[in-house]
Formats: structure tokens, sequence, C-alpha cells
């Protein structure tokens, strides 16, 4: 039985990479015969958002705050647990650049595989950069890629992303779905949805400027945004000042997600940026067709244009709403993009994508 280590922050959080990593670490464990373990840092007794398999088995490290005594911690809680586990492949799940340096900090006892979960862009979070953060940025993208060199090998979600980095190691191997429901949306019920946290990234600000558009036409459309807020993005007061308030629902984070996306008829990304579009395939998983900036990166891998849904140039806030009215006044090309998207997105199924990786990982183990 070959043992996995995952070393990442903390998996008890609503974000995507701790979604996926449930996806993942609990399908090697329950039908690949992994013996899986997870590394996490002072994340003590949290209760975990997401389910994770009762086969998996789960280590906390707690690790001094301050920089000198963090390095010493870290390195000695995560020496120990390795030892203790005597892993065959460890795979880190870090964005941060400490985790592109776990190769020197810990010696290396075996093959290693780097996840990369978001885009070298998330470091443009709030639109542009000052010369101090533009520098700092630089350096530490130039850290990052010194240090992906260490790896066996560096997995990145989508072709996009292959472009930011420098080293030979690069492979892709795209987020598997979360869930995949037997029935589909009518696609006949007034809603829109969007999920994702309140930030720049997401571009809100340019979806609900889209979406005045759109009721100025359909006033009897309600869009529905899921999840955590944040008050330097009040979408409240935006809406009430764009005069859309009441077609606007906003609302937190919720495990049953699928359920959402069960009843609504279209589903929208409106970000800047992305590291894959998790919220796209899962979409469109409930035959929900999908309306999308055409932003870096995941989307254009994901969605075939026209075919089963619809990439609008990024940050063209007119053709956005033009492709949502689109959908919303042609009920048969709706409903024939939302099959087509059921269909297409069988790819990201977990047993597809689980196998990419036991592929993987079996290779560096008999290497």
């Amino acid at each position: 039985m070959p043992r996995l280590l995952y070393i990442t922050n903390q998996i008890c959080s609503s974000g995507g990479l701790e979604r996926v990593l449930s996806i993942k670490a609990s399908y090697f464990a329950d039908h690949l015969g992994y013996e899986v373990h997870i590394l996490t840092l002072n994340q003590g007794d949290e209760d975990l958002f997401y389910d994770f398999s009762d086969k998996l088995q789960y280590h906390d490290i707690n690790v001094n705050r301050s920089p000198l005594g963090f390095i010493k911690s870290y390195r000695t809680g995560i020496r120990k647990v390795v030892e203790k586990v005597n892993p065959d492949v460890i795979c880190v799940c870090d964005d941060g650049v400490k985790g592109f340096f776990v190769p020197k900090i810990i010696g290396k006892p075996c093959p290693m595989v780097y996840e990369r979960h978001v885009s070298k862009l998330v470091a443009e979070t709030e639109g542009k950069m000052s010369f101090i953060k533009r520098l700092i940025a630089k350096v530490k993208y130039a850290l990052m890629d010194y240090g992906a060199k260490f790896y066996d090998a560096f997995v990145v979600l989508t072709h996009g992303n292959l472009v930011e980095w420098k080293s030979k190691n690069l492979k892709v191997i795209s987020n598997p779905l979360s869930f995949y429901p037997e029935e589909k949306s009518s696609l006949k019920n007034k809603k829109v949805i969007a999920v994702g946290k309140h930030c720049y990234q997401k571009g809100y600000d340019r979806l609900l400027e889209s979406w005045q558009l759109v009721v100025e036409k359909h006033p009897d459309w309600i869009l529905e945004i899921y999840g955590a807020f944040n008050p330097d993005h009040d979408l409240e007061k935006l809406s009430i000042d764009l005069g859309i308030e009441d077609n606007i629902r906003l609302y937190a984070p919720v495990k049953n997600i699928r359920d959402k996306f069960l009843e609504a008829s279209i589903h929208v990304l409106s970000s800047r940026f992305e590291g894959f579009g998790m919220v796209i395939i899962e979409a469109m998983s409930c035959g929900v067709p999908p309306v999308s900036f055409d932003c870096r990166c995941g989307p254009s891998d994901i969605i075939s244009q026209g075919e089963d849904g619809i990439l609008v140039e990024n940050g063209d806030i007119k053709s956005f709403s033009t492709a949502l009215l689109d959908l919303i006044e042609n009920e048969d090309k709706r409903n024939a993009m939302g099959i087509a998207a059921k269909n297409n997105v069988k790819r990201y199924l977990p047993e597809n994508i689980a196998q990419q990786w036991n592929q993987l990982f079996t290779s560096l183990i008999n290497q």
C-alpha cells in the first residue's frame, strides 16, 4: 500500500484548495488503496468544512509565529511527521513562498510533488500595484521559480498556467469535480448564480454593472451570489447605487451548493483571473450553462465556446450582458448548452482525474 503525505496549511475552511483536497485524498484512500496522511499547521481541533474520508490520517503541528521560530518549528515538525509516516510520495499544497522550499527544508526523503492552485496573477489582489508591491511580487516569484526546480513534478491546473513558470518539470492535471448529480437543472427558474468570495479577483463589481443592463430588459430575473462577505467590497451598497438591489441576493457560503446550482438557469463567472474555475465545472455538472469572462487561467480550458457555454472578452461588460441576455431570451439555446455542459464536463470526474495523479505517483515511486 503506497503511502502519500500531503503538506498544507489548514483544511478546515471553505476554500477551493480544501474542497479539492477532500475529494482527491478521499478518492485515493477509498478507491485506489493509498494510505493517505495530511499534515496541517496550527489547525488544532477546528471542525472540517468539507467531508473527508474516515480512512485519512491527520497530523497537526504547532509552528511559532515569529520568523525565526517559525522556520525552526516548521522544519522540526515536518521532519518528525515524515519520519513517522515514511511516505512514498510527498505532495505540497501551499501557495505561499515557503511551500516551494520544503524539499530544501526537510532534505527530500522521497519523490516530491508541488501542487499550484492559483495563478501568479493572484499577486494583483487589488488592481494596480505600487512600485514597492510590484518589486516584492517580482522577488517573491523569482524565489518561487528557483524553489520549483527542487521538486520531481510541478503540477498546475490549466494550460494557461504553463507559461507562468520556468520549470521543466511542469505537468497539467485539472481539479476534479466535487459532485456529478444524476439530475440536471430544469433551466426554467429565472435565476442566475455566481459563487465565490467577495474580492477584487472575482470581479463582482463588473458583474453587477453587467447585471444592471440585464435587469433593464428582464426585471423578473434574480442574481444570486454565494460567497464570503468582505467589508472592503460592499456589494449591497453597489447594488443600491446601481438601482438593482431588488434583483440581487447575497448569501454566505453553503455546503449544499450543488442544490443551488440545480435551481439556477445560468452560471456566471466574472473573475479578473482564476486558478482554474472550479465553480464552472460544478455548474456544468448540474446542466447549467456558464457565461464567463475569458480570463487567465481556466475558463478557456473548460468551456467550448458556443457549445456548452459562452466566453466573453475579459472586462467587456457590455458583451457580458449581451451573452446573458442571449441565454435568458433563447430557452432552446440554453437547454442545448446545458445538455452539452453536463456531458462535456465528465472528463473532470474524480475517477478520471485521480487516474492521472495515480500514473504520476506510480512513475515517481518506480523511477
